[in-house]
């Protein structure tokens, strides 16, 4: 986007606050947005990196 068409959509967002006073949110955004990757995704990946990693090790003392 153009820079001054990015200022206008963010001074659209923001003066629907100026009728507020006191009751604006801290964000704009959505509380739904909190975790991008869902926790059982994330224990996955996680299993599988750590996994990777200790099966080197124990490969590794092996053959050293």
């Amino acid at each position: 986007m153009v820079k001054s068409q990015r200022m206008r959509v963010a001074n659209e967002k923001a003066s629907k606050n100026v009728t507020q006073r006191g009751n604006v949110p801290k964000s704009t955004k959505s509380v739904e947005d909190k975790y991008p990757v869902g926790p059982w995704l994330l224990a996955l990946f996680i299993f599988v990196v750590c996994g990777s990693a200790l099966l080197q090790i124990i490969q590794s003392i092996r053959m050293g």
